[in-house]
């Protein structure tokens, strides 16, 4: 048995590495857990013959498969699908499908590995599971894009079932999608149950799915403030990402009366000064859900905005930043001007937003910093509700699911407190969330035994 912390994990990481060539995504995610686990681990002889994090590295399965289907001029195009389920030893797989051009199987096992822990921490029934295919649905027309997500589904309907794997939304599939989606599921399989999460209102959606994950980050991102006496009220709020989660932040960050200065997109960010209210976020919102634009006509509709092509936010002045675009979107040096500009709080609207070396800076420079395995599983956590509402065939209100989304978010800044409190008071939100999130899974695996 290995007793050094720091020998465990180099020990284990090359093991990873070794079988998971080329996956720099996956490798990150693990380390990143693997760093805040070991002294747990390395003083566990249990844990270590048991095994638990080498099988919880280790998806259960991993579908590949071809998605062939017919564009507008009639002309064969050729996707590549995926569904990768991680663990399933607290509920079935749970996890969004994402259609993007980056999409591969490190990232996707990236996501599924995170999103086992962020279930776990919802303390709802779910585990970790992730999907999506290398189809970009921009620039694609209505019918191109249904006939993608019926391809698509053909073939991924003989893997989930709502005991077995129930996937939701991600980068790439909002409302549209999901539709498609359920509606290629319902004709093959010939049952209507809550396979999909995400839904519309008339068909099995829960309220405030669509508002879920951006809410969330707003609600933990005060229990966070609370810890030093202090909230979101007077707060100058940088958000990057203009998508579903940037949106909903921006509304919940205002209504608890912040100002949020920041929106972005691939193409670059813009720089409100004024802050982007409720009748700037409306516009917004109809420019990306609607028309599909792109966030520098916003600058082009508000004088007062500037436009700064191929950049991100972090550079702009605020107390309080939100990455809510895509992974390692905040580098070391973004962090450093985070710091140097006033920072106080860094929560993780997106997934893996921030590298290594831009946590490390959080950490040292005392940030309040949490990851978005914690902070932004308001979503998964809703679309648990949604499960909840689909098996009991019934519709909560939505000040009813606001209230649970809102108790949800305070248990698990909880257990991060609880498990990430470090000598000094310091709450390290990383180390808490991965010791929390990894205790249940590990439990419930070590009950099941080897399998």
């Amino acid at each position: 048995m290995e007793t050094n912390p720091d020998r465990y994990v180099e020990a284990f990481m090359a093991q990873l590495i070794a079988r998971n060539p080329g996956e720099p995504e996956f490798h990150q995610a693990v380390r990143e857990v693997a760093e805040s686990l070991a002294p747990h681990i390395a003083a566990s002889p249990v844990l270590q013959k048991m095994k638990i994090l080498e099988r919880m590295t280790e998806p259960e399965r991993v579908v590949i498969f071809r998605v062939p289907w017919l564009n507008d001029r009639g002309e064969i195009e050729i996707n590549r699908g995926y569904r990768v389920q991680m663990n399933s030893a607290i509920g079935p797989y749970k996890g969004g499908i994402r259609f993007h051009a980056s999409v591969n199987l490190s990232i996707l096992k990236f996501l599924a590995f995170e999103q086992t822990f962020k279930n776990s921490l919802t303390t709802l029934p779910m585990g970790g599971g992730k999907g999506g295919a290398d189809f970009n649905p921009k620039g694609k027309s209505d019918n191109e894009v249904m006939k993608f997500c019926q391809s698509y589904m053909t073939e991924l309907a003989r893997h989930i079932g709502r005991d077995t794997d129930v996937p939701a939304g991600d980068i790439g599939v909002g409302g549209r999608e999901i539709g498609y989606l359920f509606g290629q599921y319902k004709r093959l399989r010939d049952e209507f149950t809550g396979t999909l999460t995400g839904k519309g209102r008339d068909w099995g959606g829960s309220p405030l799915r669509p508002e879920a994950t951006g809410y969330g980050v707003c609600y933990f991102t005060e229990e966070m403030l609370a810890t030093r006496g202090d909230s979101l009220a007077g707060k100058t709020v940088c958000i990057s990402g203009s998508g579903n989660v940037a949106q909903y932040a921006c509304e919940k960050a205002t209504q608890l009366g912040a100002k949020v200065v920041t929106l972005s997109d691939s193409s670059g960010y813009v720089h409100d000064p004024e802050g982007i209210d409720a009748a700037k976020l409306e516009y917004v919102m109809e420019l990306k859900n609607v028309f599909r634009g792109r966030i520098k006509e916003y600058a082009d509709r508000y004088p007062q905005a500037t436009y700064h092509p191929g950049e991100r936010p972090w550079g702009v002045a605020c107390d309080v930043a939100m990455p809510c675009a895509t992974q390692n979107e905040l580098d070391g040096n973004n962090a450093q001007a985070l710091v140097d500009n006033g920072c106080i709080c860094v929560v993780e609207g997106a997934n893996m937003p921030s590298t290594p070396e831009a946590i490390r800076i959080f950490q040292r420079h005392r940030l309040l910093y949490a990851p978005g395995k914690a902070a932004n599983a308001g979503g998964v956590a809703t679309s648990g509700l949604e499960m909840c509402q689909n098996s009991m065939r019934l519709s909560w209100t939505p000040e009813e699911v606001d209230a649970r989304l809102h108790g949800i978010m305070r248990d698990i800044h909880t257990m991060c407190v609880r498990y990430g409190t470090q000598a000094d008071g310091y709450v390290n939100y990383a180390a808490g969330a991965n010791i929390g999130g990894f205790m249940k899974v590990a439990n419930a695996m070590l009950a099941q035994g080897c399998v």
